[in-house]
Parts: C-alpha cells; structure tokens; sequence
C-alpha cells in the first residue's frame, strides 16, 4: 500500500505580489503565442515544438492546452474559440504580463487570430480580463518553411543537441530566419521605450537581440534565455553563420542558460569564433564593440504544485480506465516513458535497454510493462520521420520477441493524454525512464517527482540531460549509450528497498518544490533587475529614477547564478524557508508593481 501524506506547504506565494495596474514596460517576445484564437471544430495541429507537456523548454506538446469559447457571433459566423496556456513558460509569465500590463510580440499561427485582431495585429488578452496586449506577427507559409522546419530545426536545433550529422542547410533557410528574425525585432523596436525591458526566448530569435540594440536606447534592457542546450565548439563549428548568431545574441543585456555548463560552452564559443571579442570567464562577461552581455545560470523547473494537486486529485479510476485501453494487466510494475518523438531523447537506446533487461532478468517476464507515451513532431523533416518509423519497428520487434498471449512488455502510444491521464500515469509509474542524448533541462523528469505524492517510484536520469546537475544525486544517473550498464539499472530501480526509494524521491521533491517555474522566473527577474538597475543609474547620471524599479536595492546576490538555498529544512516539496529565493521574490515583485508608472 502506497502512502500518501499531505506535502507540507506555505502561504501561496502568489499573496506575496503586488498587483499593479495600467500599461507596463516589459516586453515578451516569443516564436509561439500565449493565446491562440481557432473556431469551433478547428482540428489544426498545435505542434508546440518548445514543450513536452506543454512546457516551452524542449520539445513538443504531449498535452494540449485547454479552450474556452468567445462570443458566438449574431450574424451566424463559425464560432470563435480561444487555447490558453494550462502549464509551463506559457502559463508562468501570463499572471505577469497580467499584472504589468506589457506586451507580448509572437507569431500569429491560429486560423482565427486575424479575425480577432486589429489592424497592427493587436488583441487585448486574457479574453475574460484584457490586461496586456498580445502583438501578433503573421508569417506567410514559405517564411514558416524557412524561418522555422529550416534554419531553427534543420540546423540550429541539431547542431545544438551536437548531431552535426544531421544538419540540412537548404538554400534560402538562413535568409528566412534572418529576415523573420528582423519581423520580430522590428516590432520590439516599435513598443520599446528607454525604460522597457525586452524579453525573448529561445532559440527561434537569435538574431533579433542586435537588431533590437542597434534601434532602441541605451537604457533598453535586452535580455534572453536559451531553452536548449548549447553545444561544444565542435559541433558548433557547423552552424552556417556561426559569428553572425554569436554577434546576435551579444546583443543582449542577459543571456540565460539552464546550467553552468552551457554558458562556459557559449563563452567558449565566443573566445574561438568572435577573436575581437573579451571574454571573461571569471565574471562570465562579454565585451563586444560598446556593449557587454552578462550570463548566467538559472535551471528551470515546472509548475511542481499543479502537477502534485492533480495527482492527489485521482482516486483511481483514471488509472483503470488506461489499464483497460491499453490492455496493461493488473498487478505488473509500470515503467513509464514521455517523450516527443525527437532524436535526442534517446527513445532507440532506452528501447535497446528495456530488451536487454528483459534478456537478463527473465524473472520480470509478465511482471513488467514499460509504457511509452510519444508525440510524433516535426514529421516533414526526414531525420524525425526516420525516427518514428525505427522506434516502431523496435516496439513491434520486441514485443514479437517477448510478448504471451495476456502481456506485452512495451505498450507504446502517440495517442492524445489529457493533464489527468498524464498524472495518472506519473503517480502509478514505478520506474521513469528519461534518458535524453543531450537535453537543455528536462522537464518531464520534474513533472514525474512532482507527481510523485505516493513517494515510491523511481526516476532514471540521463547524464547529458540539464535536470541531472539540478536534482542531485538521488536518482538512478546512466549513460544512455551503455546499454547494459542502463539495463542493470532499470532492474536495481524496481528492487531496490523500499525505504531507499522513498528517501530519494522525498530529497527529489524538495528540490523540485523548491525550484520551481516560479522559482526559476524569480532568479531571472532579479538579474534582469541588476542589469536594468545599473543601466538606469547611468542614464543621465543617475538622475532618472528606474520606472521599472529595477536596481534600487536588488535582495538578490550578485554573484548568484540562482539565488536558491538547496538547504532548506522545510519538508519535500515545501515552499518556504527559502530566504534567498524571497529576496528574489521581492524583486520581481517590485518589477511587477513599478513596471505600469
């Protein structure tokens, strides 16, 4: 029997932050829209290719977001419905643009947005409380083609996750990237002021940074955060316009990677590809022309509370009601995999693991059924059609080896899995496998410990995943390529004991509670606020007061990457306790309530 204690919690932090009012000065900018405005019946594809349970990190969606429906129109027009964010990067910084009152610039890729937006492609959102302007950007097909399933994911995209291999540098891609890349910071250029601070993110936008900064005033905050791994300078070496990218990200003002890793490979590739460049590894500043980037190292973590209320949530029946599709038998250990069908997510090797373990421990036979929930993305690029048309063919192959007439050792999906099922599946599962070739962070390995309220199962971690150097050393680390060593894994995870396995995923828990999305934006407000701060204090020499409040007393330390204290003694999962983390609280909600004057 599974226990099931409350976690221990805090004041929501949300009574922590001010409410302010008015139009602010931030600006978000972002490849996928907060907001997406379809009509009634619309089946059209969502292939949200920064989350994998809509989280805007690495990988597609595997849940989708929810809809409410707009105002049906007297006049007997299709109905208007409107997909908001249910979780992630999305869902994280709606409530600020909320309470800012800024705007957010992204693509408009939904068949209803023109209808419900006026002639600057603006609509006030939420629908059902207009708090700040999302700013629509409409991309013709052939740009889409270029900009996007080109140079973004035919080239960035690999030479990031260091497959050189499998770029594919088309005629015409890097023109469309830089050319959408300008769209985007044309229209930053348009709403920034000298006291606006300028968010992108992710890798869809690395250009955009200098163009911005060539256009706007010296007080304009730059700042961007990489959701993906950055790679080595050999691999990097294969980007087509290597210098031109790096020259655009110093651009910014800020530059945030998941782990210390990935900014010592970016200052390296700075050092060897941009020589009239300083580097400072030390301070992990660059200087460029007249401009210095800082950079920093804040991991990103998940909504760990929503994803621990919706598992307490069941009582069973969602489980039983998979159990019976799937034909899973009763009384089996579950392994459980959740993926986007990507090549670096190591789904091919994690299948070679499931077979050897099979092999070797012909004990488990009937006793075992591993679980792999895919979602198939990016199908018109060659190498991810491959992809999925091998990992069937595994599946397929392995079960033929192994399967009885009652049991199949490895169910595998591409179905849609609502937020329920998905919880149902993280809390019922005794084994997650995650096992990346190279990941920027991982969040499905957070959301399997956040959903874990039961505190039994047991998280295999790749090393090359960015969750790795955040969680500690309380999960089954492997190499994903080693496959018997991956294997033999997979058996001491489910035989460990069970004391041992409810210590580890409490000393998980806490860290996951402990940082969380929200965590995470706090650092990333704070050092955006010591770099606004320093830059409004040298603006007019200081006689100008920093409308944003950034600067003026920052409780964050400056020296901190993530301004988090991973010694708290709060219990697992619990979020308070954490002075440092407040102070970085605060600051963002200074940002939040002085961004409207």
């Amino acid at each position: 029997m599974r226990h099931n204690e409350e976690r221990q919690s805090s004041t929501d932090r949300s009574q922590d932050r001010q409410q302010p009012a008015g139009s602010g000065s931030l600006i978000v900018v972002s490849n996928r829209q907060p907001y997406r405005h379809g009509y009634a019946d619309d089946d059209e594809d969502t292939d949200d290719d920064d989350s994998t349970t809509t989280v805007e990190d690495d990988a597609d969606a595997a849940v989708d977001g929810g809809a409410v429906d707009a105002n049906t129109d007297e006049s007997g027009d299709p109905e208007i419905t409107v997909d908001f964010p249910t979780g992630g990067l999305t869902a994280g910084l709606d409530p600020v643009l909320r309470e800012s009152g800024g705007t957010w610039i992204a693509w408009g890729d939904g068949e209803a947005d023109r209808a419900v937006t006026d002639d600057d492609g603006c609509v006030a959102v939420p629908p059902d409380d207009e708090s700040y302007t999302l700013q629509r950007l409409w991309l013709s097909e052939e740009a889409v083609e270029g900009y996007y399933y080109g140079f973004s994911n035919r080239v960035l995209w690999p030479i990031c996750h260091e497959f050189p291999d499998l770029v594919e540098n088309r005629p015409g891609d890097r023109d469309w990237y830089r050319r959408v890349n300008r769209t985007f910071a044309d229209a930053v250029i348009d709403h920034a002021t000298e006291d606006a601070v300028v968010w992108l993110q992710d890798y869809h936008l690395a250009l955009a940074p200098a163009m911005i900064r060539d256009a706007v005033p010296d007080s304009t905050t730059i700042a961007q955060f990489w959701h993906i791994p950055w790679p080595n300078p050999e691999a990097f070496r294969a980007c087509p316009n290597g210098r031109e990218l790096l020259e655009g990200l110093l651009g910014n003002d800020l530059l945030g990677f998941h782990i210390d890793g990935y900014v010592e490979a970016f200052l390296t590739c700075v050092d060897r590809f941009v020589p009239d460049a300083t580097v400072d590894y030390g301070s992990r500043r660059v200087r460029y022309e007249s401009s210095e980037t800082q950079l920093v190292a804040t991991p990103m973590g998940v909504d760990a509370e929503s994803y621990d209320r919706e598992s307490r949530s069941l009582d069973g029946s969602c489980w039983r009601s998979l159990r019976e599709r799937y034909d899973i038998p009763s009384g089996v250990a579950i392994g459980l995999g959740v993926d986007r069908l990507d090549y670096s997510k190591g789904i091919p090797e994690r299948l070679a693991a499931i077979e050897r373990f099979l092999e070797s421990n012909p004990g488990w036979r009937e006793r075992f059924t591993f679980v792999q929930k895919a979602t198939p993305s990016r199908t018109d690029i060659p190498a991810y059609a491959e992809l999925g048309e091998h990992v069937r063919h595994e599946v397929d192959r392995i079960n033929a080896r192994f399967a009885t007439r009652s049991w199949d050792p490895i169910v595998y999906t591409e179905d849609y899995v609502t937020r329920e099922e998905l919880c149902a599946l993280y809390r019922r599962a005794d084994v997650m496998l995650v096992s990346p070739l190279l990941d920027g962070m991982n969040l499905v390995a957070q959301e399997f410990v956040a959903a874990s309220v039961d505190g039994e199962g047991s998280l295999i971690l790749s090393q090359r995943a960015g969750a790795t150097e955040m969680l500690g050393d309380d999960m089954f680390t492997i190499d994903p390529t080693r496959t018997d060593e991956f294997a033999a894994t997979i058996d001491a995870a489910l035989t460990g004991p069970e004391i041992d396995r409810q210590q580890r995923m409490t000393r998980l828990r806490q860290r996951v509670f402990e940082d969380d999305l929200e965590a995470w934006m706090d650092g990333q407000f704070a050092a955006i606020a010591r770099i606004h701060g320093s830059q409004t204090e040298s603006r007019s020499d200081g006689e100008l007061e920093s409308p944003s409040g950034f600067g003026s007393g920052s409780d964050a330390d400056p020296d901190s990457d993530t301004d988090t204290d991973s010694d708290s003694d709060s219990g697992p999962g619990a979020l308070s306790g954490d002075t440092d983390v407040q102070g970085d609280r605060s600051s963002r909600s200074r940002f939040r309530s002085q961004s409207a004057r």
